[in-house]
């Protein structure tokens, strides 16, 4: 696990090297370093982490206040670098009467791209998000799925070594999902780094084959996601228990080494603090099993990503 970085032996096409933003007083992003190889890294933090901002810094949005962004060796700042990135920004801004396919071809234009070039490259990149049958649709009529499709499209028209996608799976519906995501794992197999921004962790776990965690504008961990989880094994989690005899489970259950306390909640819930969660929830199962507890539910309380921020500011000292 590291912290701050992701090392891999593979050539970086993008890197951060001490990185910090600020507007005026406030701290946008704090001494960031980390570099993007191919395949797909997880951007993940709560509302306000500074995602935003690392995103605008890497596509030649904003200018770093200290330290450096490079893309393919070259300033994200200066304008050769914008052949080597593709966006996909979390907000539509489409002419909602222009249809698909107009609206690609039209962004391979404002790209530079002649006539006849920018017809074929937007065809292909149709074709790649599966949209060439759907193209002559206007926008204004395309589900959140196709939206996101048609904006991935404007991205990747270019053919470009770093694709940015900020929030690409928000509100949409598990078909279009599905669809995305084979899109975008086709991308990174062909060797490009697929950057996706998301404040749900749980998107990461079959999409990401790297994940990194922001908040509050600094890096907190990085690394493959079974480093994470490594790491999120030692992370103590509240679980609450719905039982028929929950001050009977409640003194068993303090016995248990994985348990830090117990708590009592009339009439028949239990709130446990617990550390280690993979020794305790095979133990909870035996020992339901052993002595014939019926427990009627479970859940865990505090398993959201800003719980998760929460452990890892405390670990780090923050």
């Amino acid at each position: 696990m590291s912290r701050g970085s992701i090392v891999s032996e593979t050539p970086s096409l993008c890197r951060f090297r001490r990185v910090s933003k600020w507007y005026g007083a406030v701290i946008a992003l704090n001494d960031v370093s980390f570099a993007l190889r191919p395949g797909i890294t997880g951007l993940v933090g709560p509302n306000g982490a500074g995602k935003s901002t690392l995103i605008k810094l890497l596509t030649g949005q904003l200018r770093p206040s200290l330290g450096e962004v490079r893309v393919q060796d070259v300033s994200a700042w200066s304008a050769a670098a914008r052949s080597y990135i593709g966006y996909c920004p979390d907000a539509d801004a489409f002419y909602e009467e222009m249809s698909g396919r107009a609206f690609v071809r039209f962004m391979a234009r404002l790209r530079g791209y002649r006539r006849n070039d920018a017809h074929e490259r937007s065809e292909a990149a149709l074709q790649q998000v599966e949209m060439t049958d759907r193209a002559d649709r206007k926008l204004g009529s395309y589900s959140k799925g196709m939206r996101q499709r048609i904006k991935l499209a404007q991205a990747i028209v270019h053919d470009p070594d770093v694709v940015v996608l900020d929030e690409p799976l928000n509100g949409v519906d598990p078909v279009g999902r599905a669809q995305l995501v084979r899109v975008f794992r086709q991308l990174a197999d062909a060797g490009k780094a697929i950057l996706i921004s998301s404040h749900i962790l749980d998107e990461m776990d079959t999409l990401a084959d790297q994940v990194m965690f922001i908040c509050r504008g600094r890096m907190l961990a990085s690394g493959t996601l079974e480093e994470i989880r490594e790491m999120l094994e030692d992370h103590p989690l509240k679980v609450r228990i719905n039982a028929k005899s929950p001050r009977e489970l409640a003194g068993q259950m303090l016995r248990l080494n994985a348990v830090r306390g117990v708590q009592l909640e009339p009439p028949q819930s239990l709130l446990l603090e617990v550390e280690r969660p993979g020794e305790f929830f095979p133990e909870l199962a035996r020992l339901a099993a052993k002595e014939d507890y019926e427990i009627e539910k479970l859940e865990v309380v505090d398993a959201s990503t800003e719980a998760v921020f929460d452990y890892l500011l405390r670990q780090a000292g923050q």
